[in-house]
């Protein structure tokens, strides 16, 4: 059975991940024009959506990394150890 923390992570990288194609379909889909082409706007929409993209798997990431820490697993003891 999978554990519970691994559950977590992979449904928010899953998610992150559709929302990402979702995002790009969308811009792409807005913002081509005639043959296919991407408008300029578009390109920069994309790049912004990128942008955003890191910024929020970043965010995610600090979020997991603090509520899926559990004190007992004594983290916070090796990092403090290993420093002193």
């Amino acid at each position: 059975m999978i554990e519970r923390d691994s559950l977590i992570e992979a449904a928010a990288a899953v998610l992150s991940v559709l929302l990402m194609v979702s995002t790009m379909m969308y811009i792409g889909t807005t913002h081509s024009g005639s043959g296919g082409q991407m408008s300029a706007v578009g390109g920069q929409m994309l790049v912004a959506a990128i942008v955003g993209f890191v910024v929020v798997l970043t965010g995610v990431g600090v979020v997991l990394a603090y509520t899926l820490n559990d004190p007992e697993d004594g983290l916070e003891d090796a990092d403090t150890q290993g420093s002193a």
